[in-house]
């Protein structure tokens, strides 16, 4: 199987008589891989939305049908789809009606930019890589992961990835960028994390003018406002007249005991960074239940956590009879969250 990542045009759905919008999901292809090297074609539902007028018509079933039907003709094999777990409506969609199963529980963390005044630690180095040496890096780290894209290259080489970090303590070592092998070997003998930075500062920079149809759909395409501004006690109405954007977490690997003061240097550079563009607002990550870093996410009165959850359905068999790995095991606890999807 080639490495591949397919996006598909939003699929709307519209009233025949008046033209209205009141539905719209998006759909994209990837390549995944997991520790057992099993290579998955998979693909991703992403923002479904229907205007709340509109609710309990199944129009949200025959948009996913929609989907799942052009991955089928793709050659997918998984489904995959998230939604917070407080989402009741969402979480009967998929379950009774679409037949999806739970996946995996991840925890969504946001934090304003304006982060507790605070000088970053002297013991600590936080030293870029360049994209080869990333590279390089994820090879080996992503295989802690239980399921990770294959072009994390691609990933990496976005114009929306700002680059990637490695956060460790002055005194446990030198960072050895010198060899392509192994960037980080014996010379570091503490703790470290490997993170990168991704901008959605343009990507989700909406003034809505529109009239009222334009004005749901670009608030239904708008993922990641309906996650947060709950979280800063906004209301996505009220933010619309506004530009927002966000720096998103991925790629986080630590290695080590001592990775709570690491944790909490890079959202303290992360959030400086984020001081530095204009219309920046929050500063996120998602983490897998099971992720070792969970656990070591700055705890301040202004970090705010959303309970996702991903769901997944086989849409294509295989030819031979090998394991359902995925559907078999049900919970998977530690998985890369993909920037481009969020």
């Amino acid at each position: 199987m080639g490495v591949l990542m397919v996006y598909v045009f939003p699929k709307v759905a519209e009233l025949l008589e008046s033209k209205e919008l009141v539905g719209v999901v998006r759909g994209c292809i990837k390549s995944m891989q997991t520790p057992s090297e099993s290579l998955l074609k998979i693909g991703c539902i992403l923002g479904l939305r229907v205007s709340p007028s509109h609710r309990r018509k199944g129009i949200g079933l025959k948009l996913v049908t929609s989907v799942e039907e052009w991955m089928l003709r793709n050659g997918v094999e998984y489904a995959f789809l998230a939604t917070e777990k407080n989402n009741d409506a969402s979480r009967n969609l998929f379950t009774n009606k679409c037949k999806f199963v739970s996946l995996s529980s991840l925890f969504i963390f946001v934090h304003p930019i304006s982060f507790p005044a605070k000088h970053l630690s002297k013991d600590i180095e936080i030293e870029k890589v360049n994209i080869d040496q990333a590279i390089s890096l994820y090879r080996r780290t992503l295989m802690a992961k239980e399921l990770y894209p294959l072009d994390m290259d691609s990933i990496l080489k976005e114009n929306l990835s700002l680059g990637t970090w490695v956060s460790y303590y002055k005194e446990g070592g030198l960072l050895n960028l010198q060899r392509k092998e192994d960037m980080i070997t014996n010379e570091i003998t503490s703790s470290w994390i490997i993170f990168s930075i991704w901008n959605t500062c343009e990507a989700y920079k909406l003034q809505l003018k529109k009239s009222q149809p334009l004005r749901f759909l670009y608030t239904t395409l708008n993922h990641a406002r309906d996650k947060i501004f709950p979280c800063l006690r906004m209301s996505v109405s009220d933010s619309l007249c506004r530009p927002f954007g966000f720096l998103f977490l991925y790629g986080l690997h630590g290695e080590g005991e001592n990775l709570g003061e690491l944790m909490e240097s890079i959202w303290r550079f992360t959030s400086r960074m984020g001081e530095s563009l204009k219309d920046c607002r929050v500063v996120i990550t998602e983490l897998g239940f099971g992720d070792p870093l969970v656990n070591h996410v700055p705890q301040t009165a202004s970090m705010s956590c959303i309970d996702d959850i991903w769901y997944t359905k086989r849409i294509s068999s295989h030819n031979d009879e090998k394991d359902d790995e995925l559907l078999i095991k049900r919970q998977i606890g530690n998985v890369f969250v993909d920037p481009r999807d969020f």
